[in-house]
């Protein structure tokens, strides 16, 4: 059974795209024996098509948007189908401003229950942030919670602050014990040192490179080498806990 994985997230800038590459490094990762051309990467984001910058996956992009820019649900009927008819792990990433539009065609379709007619495994991908997206990233992930029956992999970015309301974790929230049943797991890419490993991922992000595209840039020097060994190593070995 291939596995669809989807970035959905309304709020724009919050590292829907560093996920989803960060999501292809862990599936050709030499623990899988899975190569860049072995998966599917698709970017559907009609405004920045960050994930399509990175070269190392061949990534496919998908214009969603018709003659007068606006974007035309009819457009995402090509999308599913190169999803339904491809045999490889894939991975596609949504921008902010399809969210919506996205959203309401797959519940309107039943496109999740479909593709797992047709042998399918969809895990749906949402972020949550730090600093003052927060409220709009809950309520971006809670819809994706109430509308779509899948599991959902819940990503706590915290570079702008640590993921809180109200005082609490999210692990603590109403809205996670309403929906534990159905969130696959938890991620966290921790907050990091803004003069070593922040500034490290930053370069990382900045120029679409891989962790192990890193390891022979003449950008990287041993010691930010190692860091983002590191950052690799945390992130790897949570989706290893969830089985991604």
């Amino acid at each position: 059974m291939s596995k669809i994985h989807m970035v959905l997230q309304g709020k724009g800038g919050v590292g829907k795209s560093l996920i989803c590459a960060l999501i292809a490094q862990k599936l050709v990762d030499d623990a899988t024996g899975l190569k860049p051309e072995d998966i599917l990467c698709v970017d559907t984001d009609p405004v920045n098509a960050t994930f399509a910058g990175y070269k190392f996956f061949n990534v496919v992009k998908t214009e969603i948007l018709d003659g007068s820019s606006d974007i035309n649900k009819r457009m995402f009927d090509s999308l599913i189908e190169t999803m339904a008819n491809s045999d490889k792990p894939t991975v596609v990433d949504n921008g902010s401003t399809s969210f919506l539009p996205m959203s309401s065609y797959m519940a309107e379709n039943s496109v999740i229950p479909m593709l797992e007619q047709m042998g399918k495994e969809v895990i749906l991908h949402s972020v949550l942030t730090g600093g003052q997206a927060t409220d709009d990233t809950i309520s971006g992930l809670t819809s994706v919670l109430k509308t779509q029956p899948a599991k959902v992999v819940v990503w706590q970015n915290e570079y702008f602050g640590p993921v809180v309301r109200d005082g609490r974790p999210f692990s603590e929230s109403k809205l996670y014990e309403k929906f534990r049943h159905k969130i696959l797991g938890v991620i966290t890419v921790r907050k990091l040192n803004q003069d070593t490993s922040a500034r490290d991922m930053e370069i990382m992000i900045s120029n679409r490179l891989t962790f192990k595209e890193t390891m022979e840039s003449p950008l990287f020097s041993l010691m930010p080498r190692h860091r983002l060994l590191t950052v690799k190593k945390d992130i790897f070995s949570q989706l290893d806990a969830i089985g991604i």
